[in-house]
């Protein structure tokens, strides 16, 4: 029995001699409930205040492109637009039926066609949520340091 407590006499002496690996951050993260990430100590039951929407001018040239195969940019402002799967905004000006009369881009021929190369009379299902891959053109500041350089033949 008095080698069972010198034990853990012991090991309790070592255990609180022993130097913290933690910071004081880190006990207070841990203690607050908080999750580290890029914005900081936020606890999880925070609300993140959101940016303020950027403004898109009414319309605008076309944006070059800056790789190839790259979605082109939308150039007007789509807030209010709906894109679900009842119905695409972007189609009543974009579809190749009504494009001429809108004076609007025409959906490219590639969103016809499926993951096994069919090719559909209406717009392929993959390719019906416009706004996955094209993005509003807005003159916004960038978020992080930036040196990539457009592909020569695209200059």
């Amino acid at each position: 029995m008095k080698k069972f407590i010198t034990a853990i006499f012991t090991a309790s002496v070592i255990a609180l001699s022993a130097p913290s690996v933690y910071s004081a951050d880190d006990v207070v993260m841990s203690n607050s409930g908080g999750v580290p990430s890029l914005r900081g100590l936020v606890e999880i039951s925070d609300v993140n205040q959101s940016e303020a929407l950027k403004k898109v001018p009414r319309e605008q040239h076309l944006m070059d492109r800056n790789y190839v195969q790259q979605p082109p940019l939308i150039p007007h402002s789509i807030r209010g637009y709906q894109v679900n799967l009842n119905a695409n905004k972007c189609l009543s000006c974009h579809s190749f039926k009504n494009a001429g009369a809108m004076g609007a881009t025409k959906v490219s021929v590639t969103h016809f066609i499926t993951r096994e190369g069919t090719t559909l009379s209406d717009v392929s299902p993959r390719r019906y949520f416009c706004l996955q891959c094209h993005v509003t053109q807005a003159d916004a500041k960038p978020l992080v340091d930036n040196t990539f350089t457009p592909v020569d033949s695209l200059r």
